[in-house]
């Protein structure tokens, strides 16, 4: 299995990850509140202004939300955004295809939809049907040429005077019709944490719900619904059903055969599952290091808590890393209290090694949401983390001799202005490497940025861009640079 992993190789890059705390160029914000927000707390990330550099919505809980402007060498204003408090989370999506990003607010309360203005300006909108649910997760994908169908994870019932434990909420599917979004119940709910509407192992688009077994207790497990069957896989589709206190998950191919694996954080050990040629999922073995069921410093030997999980190439030398936010809920004594963030680099044979404290991200808040992002344009990721009850932190990724990169940005006419739901594939010195344009998964948040791409010594890559149709587009570009693909 490990050798499987170990097929899309590029030269390695030559020192291992280092990151320079700039928490400071950040306004100041915590992500706050009760029981209703000892989860959520993530952040979207996306360009508001369309200067380039990566803009930041940061959740607030019971504390007010917050729109973070970039103004350049990583520091950030705030800018002007509806008062909200009660928000879990946001995701980035342009659902009205007019070229700017709006907002999907996620609450313990009403949900908001904000449009884009221009220069980072928001209004909120009617366009959603009244709820009062306790929302945790969302993604988000479109059917046909006109408005996308939304997917909402509503947490714990409130209401239900038999809960928290066993009254997991039902979930929503948001579908456009000519009086605004119509909403569907998605049942059973098992109080989901995360969602992401992607490509599975079969190649079919499929909606993946993560959902937390503190609340559901038994009888709950995670879920897969085929999106155009509109039905729950299961036995018979090769689908396993697998029980975890979810969180988050990420998707990426791994391997370079197309297939993206996916990684759900929990409570103790952080699954991976390995896509396979059947279209079914495989545990990945123990060896490989993702597991991450413990702290990696200190004595503290209690498991882990897992939120935000991404993949992204933190050193671009044309593998994907890991970024995993831990932290206690609040003060669950079987759970480790300092538990440090990991970043795990991956190594040339597919395996993980552990190298926070030595890139300096290591922090022992109770993080939350996160994102990887180029956030002042140098071609390497940096890094936001969201944490509960105490200061977002930034960090600047000061990597030496990291490989070369590319970026890929999607555009087509039409309803789905962005191309989620469209795959790139980038092949650079004998090497290939996909990524599917999604909007949903990680913990609360997630970016909506041009697709990254680390190309190792390679100063040039063959793009193929898979529309969401099925129709391939393919050119060959210069390394170093942002791809603007117009179908």
């Amino acid at each position: 299995m490990i050798r499987l992993l170990a097929l899309c190789v590029a030269v390695p890059a030559a020192a291992d990850p280092l990151f320079e705390n700039r928490s400071g160029g950040l306004p100041a914000h915590i992500y706050a509140g009760g029981w209703e927000h000892f989860v959520g707390g993530g952040v979207a990330v996306f360009d508001c202004n369309g200067d380039t550099l990566p803009d930041i919505f940061a959740a607030g809980g019971a504390t007010r939300a917050k729109l973070l402007v970039n103004q350049g060498n990583l520091v950030f204003s705030e800018g002007p955004i509806p008062t909200f408090t009660g928000v879990t989370g946001a995701y980035p999506l342009d659902y009205n295809a007019d070229g700017l990003m709006d907002l999907f607010v996620l609450r313990a309360g009403q949900n908001q939809l904000l449009t884009g203005q221009d220069n980072c300006g928001f209004a909120a909108s009617n366009a959603l049907p009244a709820d009062s649910g306790w929302s945790t997760a969302f993604t988000a994908w479109w059917e046909d040429d006109g408005l996308p169908v939304m997917a909402i994870g509503n947490y714990v019932d409130r209401d239900d005077p038999d809960g928290p434990f066993g009254a997991c909420d039902n979930n929503v599917i948001l579908r456009p019709s000519a009086t605004g979004y119509q909403s569907n119940p998605l049942t059973p709910g098992f109080c989901p944490l995360s969602m992401l509407a992607a490509n599975d192992a079969r190649g079919r688009p499929t909606l993946r719900i993560s959902n937390d077994r503190h609340y559901y207790v038994r009888d709950g497990y995670e879920q897969m619904w085929d999106i155009a069957d509109q039905r729950f896989l299961g036995a018979d589709d090769g689908w396993q059903n697998v029980s975890l206190w979810g969180m988050g998950i990420a998707s990426r191919d791994l391997t370079g055969d197309g297939r993206d694996e996916v990684m759900l954080t929990s409570m103790g050990d952080q699954l991976m599952q390995i896509a396979g040629a059947n279209g079914t999922y495989a545990a990945a073995p123990f060896t490989i290091g993702t597991y991450a069921q413990r702290p990696h410093t200190g004595d503290d030997g209690r498991p882990s808590t897992g939120w935000h999980a991404e993949f992204a190439d933190v050193d671009n030398d044309g593998r994907a890393d890991l970024f995993i936010a831990k932290g206690n809920v609040d003060q669950m004594p079987g759970l480790a209290i300092k538990d440090p963030n990991n970043l795990l680099m991956q190594n040339p044979d597919g395996t993980f090694r552990e190298t926070a404290v030595a890139a300096g991200v290591a922090t022992k808040d109770r993080s939350r949401g996160a994102a990887l992002a180029d956030f002042d344009g140098d071609g390497r990721l940096d890094l936001v983390v969201m944490n509960r009850r105490a200061p977002m932190e930034l960090y600047r990724n000061v990597t030496p001799d990291t490989g070369n990169w590319l970026a890929v940005s999607l555009s087509q006419a039409g309803g789905n202005r962005n191309a989620v739901g469209a795959t790139v594939f980038v092949t650079a010195a004998g090497s290939s490497q996909s990524q599917q344009l999604t909007v949903g998964g990680g913990h609360a948040g997630g970016a909506a940025l041009p697709l990254h791409f680390g190309l190792g010594d390679a100063t040039q890559a063959q793009v193929t861009v898979r529309w969401p149709d099925g129709e391939d587009s393919t050119q060959r570009v210069a390394a170093g640079q942002v791809v603007q693909v117009t179908r």
